[in-house]
């Protein structure tokens, strides 16, 4: 369904504004948006926009207008936050890069990312994931240096680190 949409067809029915990351409509839709309205609905924090008849996430169409081809990887929001879609704030990246720029989790008792206390021995271990492995990194006296270990493979592991 995706790259059955080319981006000769978007840009009929869609403009798009890099600097606000917004989509407005070009034509009317019959019986709902009018030319002009902004497109989309929010969805589980991220923007979808339906064209005729199909759903499609709008980071993917930003980048579709913008370059002219879809996204053959992941994209990811730079800062975070799902529904920014300007073109600056999106990147391509590997799902292992996608998943190091996720917040925290809410469970996250460390206070920082791949670092959590074992009880079994009273220490902070670290560990990392990627290709789909989780990597043991040791045992620390302290939730910081378990963090710097971290840091350090996450340094050698990963093309892309986003702010920790």
């Amino acid at each position: 369904m995706e790259k059955a949409l080319t981006a000769e067809t978007l840009r009929q029915y869609l403009d798009y504004d890099a600097a606000t990351g917004l989509f407005t409509r070009r034509v009317t839709r019959k019986g709902g948006a009018r030319a002009g309205d902004v497109a989309g609905t929010l969805s589980l924090g991220y923007v979808r926009i339906q064209l005729n008849g199909d759903f499609y996430m709008a980071h993917r169409l930003a980048w579709l207008w913008v370059y002219g081809h879809w996204p053959s990887k992941h994209l990811d929001h730079i800062n975070r936050i799902k529904s920014d879609n300007r073109i600056a704030n999106l990147r391509e990246v590997s799902r292992s890069e996608n998943m190091q720029n996720t917040s925290l989790r809410v469970n996250n008792t460390s206070g920082y990312r791949g670092v959590s206390y074992f009880k079994q021995t009273g220490k902070w271990q670290a560990y990392i994931a990627t290709n789909r492995k989780l990597h043991h990194l040791g045992l620390f006296e302290s939730p910081e240096s378990a963090s710097a270990a971290y840091q350090e493979a996450a340094a050698r592991l990963h093309s892309h680190r986003p702010g920790a």
